[in-house]
C-alpha cells in the first residue's frame, strides 16, 4: 500500500507569463518503507494544461546508500477527454534535468524497457488520485 507524505508547495513566477508556478515534492511509502521520491510542477493559467514530474526509484535510507543505487524517471501528465495520460519524456525535457539526488534520469526508451516503469505509472495514479494540490489543479478548469 502506497502512503504519499505531503510537503508544502512553493511558488515562483512562470518565465514566460508571469503566471504562479506550482512545485512540489512528495516522499512514497511503501508498506512503511520508503519507496520513492516525485517532484511535479505546474503552472496556473497555461492554455496547455500540463503537469511536469519526476520519479525517483530506487534504494533510499541513511547516508551511506547512493545515488547510484537509484534511478528517475520523467514524465507529464494531461487530461484528455476527461482521462489522464501519462507520457514519459527524455531527460532533457525535464526541469529537472540536473538533478542528481534521485538517481541518472533515464531516457523514454530506456524507461519503457525498465524493470521500475509499473511502480512509476503506479505513482502517477496515485499522485492525481491522492494529491490534493494536483487533483485541484486538473478540476479547476480556470487555473
Amino acid at each position: 500500500m502506497l502512503k504519499i507524505e505531503f510537503e508544502e508547495p512553493t511558488y515562483s513566477e512562470c518565465q514566460c507569463c508571469g503566471n504562479t508556478t506550482v512545485r512540489l515534492t512528495r516522499f512514497v511509502y511503501q508498506d512503511g518503507d520508503a519507496f520513492a521520491v516525485y517532484y511535479a510542477a505546474f503552472t496556473k493559467g497555461h492554455t496547455d494544461k500540463v503537469l511536469s514530474g519526476l520519479v525517483g526509484l530506487g534504494e533510499w535510507g541513511d547516508d551511506e546508500v547512493g545515488t547510484e543505487m537509484r534511478r528517475a524517471f520523467a514524465f507529464r501528465i494531461w487530461l484528455e477527454d476527461q482521462d489522464f495520460q501519462v507520457g514519459l519524456t527524455d531527460a532533457s525535457e525535464s526541469p529537472w534535468s540536473e538533478v542528481t539526488f534521485m538517481g541518472r534520469i533515464v531516457d523514454r526508451d530506456e524507461a519503457l524497457r525498465d524493470d521500475w516503469i509499473q511502480d512509476v505509472f503506479h505513482i502517477t495514479d496515485h499522485m492525481v488520485a491522492e494529491d490534493p494540490v494536483i487533483a485541484r489543479y486538473f478540476e479547476n478548469s480556470g487555473e
